[in-house]
């Protein structure tokens, strides 16, 4: 499924888009391991034609599961663009595919809905991690000590260079 808009249908006035958009057609490849998306996507849009172009406006809302990047406790946050606006060409070098009539908006709000994701997704600002109690358990460290130097400098010191 895509997000479309008929171009007919803007030669006379504007046009109104409101609805849910399953999350699965926006193919949002999230590559985070910290966030997942699982409900649909939100939306409310006016969509014109002004002369070779359209202009898109509106608000865009998804809801993502995230996981805290410091303490992995599980949380929902809600992604909002609400002024969100995109101006698409329709003639020249950097035209949009029109098939059909039709306009696909699916790689625009894909693309802005991506931009938007947080970096280090967090259960609190105040967060402070995982408890003291907590952080070691279970595994030693096999990185070495800093004391004992990194292999990998170790060598590199060995080698000379002219001047």
């Amino acid at each position: 499924m895509q997000l479309t808009v008929n171009l007919r249908h803007l030669e006379e006035n504007t046009l109104r888009l409101e609805g849910e958009f399953p999350v699965e057609d926006l193919a949002l490849d999230v590559r985070d391991e910290l966030i997942e998306t699982r409900t649909p996507l939100a939306y409310n849009l006016e969509v014109q034609l002004l002369e070779h172009n359209l202009l898109i406006q509106g608000s865009l809302s998804l809801v993502l599961d995230c996981q805290c990047a410091r303490c992995l406790k599980p949380f929902k946050t809600t992604l909002k663009l609400d002024d969100w606006a995109c101006h698409l060409p329709l003639e020249g070098e950097e035209a949009v595919v029109v098939t059909n009539d039709c306009v696909d908006l699916t790689p625009y709000v894909r693309e802005d809905i991506l931009l938007e994701f947080p970096r280090h997704p967090l259960c609190a600002a105040e967060c402070r991690g995982l408890p003291k109690s907590m952080l070691g358990k279970g595994k030693k460290s096999s990185s070495p000590s800093p004391e004992a130097g990194s292999p990998a400098w170790a060598e590199l010191n060995k080698l000379k260079f002219g001047n």
